[in-house]
């Protein structure tokens, strides 16, 4: 019993970490069109720095798909990739969780 407690707590921590990714990733892609759109002056100090820091955290999982899929159009598609990889993770503990 002692076990399944402990192989419970690591799933739901697991998927609050996926959770927690799932939005930066959001935040990423939401900052990069702002960027684009210049309704955030990438200039500014802190800007950059939010900048920096999101992206050391997305870039190292972007990167290899980026790599295999080629942009559209000039539309990069990566972090809709990882989303979708980031959300059949998530089922797949889920589901362990439930029937496991």
């Amino acid at each position: 019993m002692r076990d399944e407690g402990m192989s419970y707590a690591v799933a739901n921590l697991l998927l609050t970490i996926i959770d927690l990714y799932w939005w930066v990733l959001i935040i990423s892609v939401i900052l990069s069109w702002l960027a684009a759109f210049d309704v955030i002056n990438m200039r500014s100090q802190a800007a950059q720095t939010i900048w920096r820091a999101i992206d050391a955290l997305t870039e190292p999982a972007l990167r290899p798909i980026r790599s295999i899929v080629p942009a559209f159009g000039g539309l990069d598609i990566s972090p809709l990739i990882l989303l979708l990889a980031l959300q059949f993770l998530r089922d797949i503990i889920s589901r362990t969780l439930v029937y496991g």
